[in-house]
């Protein structure tokens, strides 16, 4: 049997180095604790051999080493030394560093609440040199890598593309067969990348290394616009919304943000690096980001054609453990909310169709729906919208004679609403489009009337 993981006499972290072989599409990504072992993650981007100009070949080693900075938080929270070391030939300046350390600190946010770990003195990216030369225009051709996850968001993003012309090729890390089958029915080209976690990894957790939630969309961002660049397209395209900006807030602790890689605050950061360091012409942004979930749900709601294929219940993409039988497990806080956000704009025998039973006449589920409106609990560390979003939809369908009568919508009438502000349960506000984006403003221009109706 082998020994425990001793976290706490690991010293550093470091990155060693990574690798791209243009003839292959491979890419290997080498960490190490203190002297120790290398730890390899392997990707394969498809389309090899790639092509690549002298400029376009610095720019593609450039986003190799966002690549493996941000993928190594997976590696860094086994044991979260104090220190961080980069292998000979990472540059990174200061305001790079900066944004590693906020990446880190608060993509792992979750991660440390759940462990009862401090990471603010501990997150230290040091930097290697003065300043990074400003990364030039490509020349990049028109088009988009659109991020594709199985669920409702990234289907409304894909529709309004194709809705204006925009070409897109549908994209996604792992080899999830939910998201193939989604990303078949569109007709559209599609780019499956393959990542293969550093076995060493999962041995470490075996003995006892520390484990959690990392920002998973931060890495996916990185690996996309690597893959954008090979294809030399201009654009990667996400599916994050305005309620992913906002986090659970948890008494005696504050807020702690689940999704704060799906934000605005990683949005913003991580498109004004890529800018800055990889390439001038390469546009990261999310397409929904000034939409509520519930405008994402009534977007969705207009859609046919996908109800028999996508799913949103996490447990379809756990690395490891059991999967559910069907799309929907029907228990988990995804499956609470996109049911509760979806209630409102489509008809009750579609939706309880999509998911085989109705989720809202369920009176044991009461606690699983009383966290999605903070009633004497805190949003769940899932990827949900926001209380006020959640109680709009139960106050929506406490009016609905089609739902009234449903357990958990009575309840709520009777027993919650009369506690709530009534001005916080008006949905037609939560439809608005507005807030910050980063969509190009052509863009946002022509998709604007579809998404405010």
């Amino acid at each position: 049997m082998s020994a425990p993981f001793d976290r706490d006499a690991i010293a550093c972290f470091r990155f060693v180095r990574a690798d791209f072989d243009a003839a292959s599409g491979v890419v290997e990504l080498a960490y190490a604790f203190d002297d120790g072992t290398e730890m390899v993650e392997t990707l394969r981007i498809p389309g090899a051999p790639f092509v690549l100009d002298a400029a376009r070949a610095t720019a593609v080693r450039r986003a190799l080493t966002l690549v493996h900075l941000i993928a190594g938080v997976s590696y860094y929270k086994a044991a979260v030394p104090p220190r961080i070391e980069l292998g000979a030939g990472i540059d990174l300046d200061a305001a790079s560093a900066a944004f590693l350390d906020a990446l880190y600190l608060n993509g792992l946010g979750e991660f440390a609440y759940r462990n009862g770990l401090d990471l603010r003195q501990r997150i230290r990216f040091p930097a290697t040199c003065e300043e990074l030369p400003a990364a030039p225009a490509l020349g990049l051709s028109a088009g988009a890598l659109t991020a594709i996850g199985g669920g409702k968001d990234s289907l409304v993003s894909i529709e309004l593309l194709r809705a204006e012309g925009v070409p897109q090729t549908l994209s996604w890390i792992g080899g999830a067969p939910l998201i193939r089958a989604c990303a078949e029915r569109t007709g559209l080209p599609m780019l499956a990348i393959e990542r293969q976690l550093a076995p060493e990894l999962f041995e470490l957790n075996r003995r006892g290394a520390l484990n959690g939630h990392i920002p998973v969309t931060a890495i996916n961002s990185a690996i996309l616009a690597l893959a954008a660049l090979l294809h030399g397209v201009d654009a990667v395209v996400f599916s994050n919304e305005r309620s992913a900006s906002y986090g659970s807030l948890i008494p005696g602790t504050g807020e702690v943000n689940h999704q704060w890689s799906k934000g605005w605050a990683f949005e913003q950061a991580f498109a004004a690096e890529l800018r800055r360091v990889v390439a001038a012409d390469l546009d990261y942004f999310s397409l929904l980001r000034p939409l509520s979930e519930l405008a994402v749900a009534r977007q969705f709601a207009r859609l046919d054609g996908y109800d028999a294929h996508f799913s949103s219940c996490n447990r379809n993409f756990h690395l490891l453990g059991e999967r559910p039988a069907s799309r929907w497990c029907g228990v988990c806080p995804k499956c609470h909310f996109v049911f509760l956000a979806l209630a409102p704009f489509m008809p009750k025998p579609r939706l309880v169709g999509i998911f085989g039973r109705n989720l809202l006449d369920e009176a044991e589920q009461a606690r699983g729906f009383d966290a999605l409106i903070e009633f004497n609990d805190h949003k769940p560390f899932e990827c949900v919208g926001e209380a006020r979003e959640s109680r709009a939809a139960f106050a929506a369908l406490a009016a609905s004679p089609v739902w009234r009568e449903d357990a958990l919508v009575a309840r709520f009438a009777a027993e919650i609403a009369p506690h709530i502000d009534a001005a916080g349960l008006d949905i037609d506000s939560l439809l608005r489009p507005e807030g910050p984006h980063g969509i190009p403003a052509a863009l946002w221009t022509r998709i604007h009337a579809a998404i405010a109706a």
